[in-house]
């Protein structure tokens, strides 16, 4: 008996064809309240959750908190834009793998283009539709990459008992998709570190105290000069 008998590996790969992004064009064009914004959140993504119904999608809580952690640029007169509305599902997706903080200097860019105009340069509605363009390109490599982990893991602990031997089979075929996911999930750290390093983010507490210091004194400085020449 071997992972594919129970039908695990299909399962999984019918269910990826399933997956279903929030189209660009759904997206509704004019501003929304916080009310219905999180209805639309909880209508278009409730699938993607593991337990669809009662996993929270978005609530207003988390919408305050990520304007005050400033991944989310503040309503305008109490309502969020299509720009607000894409910059809030990449945050849905990317929170699941990544920390808070990594998510804010991840959405750099992305707020730099907030409410671009197209005649102003990259939209974040092009720059949504790019990226969910490449990844529904990725699927099919996905599902080759799930059989052949499913090919090792079904090569593995042939010696063991038959007791055993169904259930280390499927160890090792979730030990090779956690540990794909772990060296990436690492990768992107990395990266983000080093954006982190060259915009000065990952500075010491005691150089940012220093960096405050400095300025102070450079601005004392500044205004007695200032004062000096006045008295000439």
């Amino acid at each position: 008996m071997t992972i594919n008998t129970d039908d695990l590996i299909n399962s999984i790969i019918d269910s990826l064809d399933r997956i279903e992004n929030v189209q660009l064009s759904d997206i509704p064009n004019m501003d929304l309240y916080m009310d219905q914004l999180t209805t639309f959140m909880d209508e278009r993504l409730h699938k993607t959750t593991r337990y669809p119904g009662e996993d929270k999608i978005l609530t207003k809580t988390m919408i305050n908190n990520y304007a005050k952690n400033d991944l989310l640029p503040p309503p305008i007169r109490k309502k969020y834009s299509k720009d607000h509305l894409i910059l809030l599902i990449f945050i849905y997706y990317f929170k699941t793998v990544l920390s808070i903080s990594d998510v804010q200097t991840f959405l750099d860019p992305l707020k730099k283009r907030f409410h671009i105009s197209d005649t102003d340069g990259l939209t974040l509605s092009e720059i949504y539709q790019t990226i969910f363009d490449i990844e529904e390109k990725e699927v099919d490599p996905l599902k080759e990459d799930l059989l052949k982990k499913a090919d090792i893991a079904n090569s593995l602990f042939e010696d063991a008992e038959d007791a055993d031997k169904d259930e280390m089979k499927l160890f090792a075929f979730l030990s090779l998709l956690a540990y794909d996911v772990y060296v990436k999930k690492l990768i992107i750290e990395k990266v983000i570190d080093g954006i982190d390093e060259k915009s000065g983010k990952n500075k010491s507490k005691e150089q940012l105290k220093e960096e405050k210091r400095a300025a102070k004194e450079a601005a004392k400085a500044k205004k007695a000069a200032a004062k000096a020449a006045l008295k000439k």
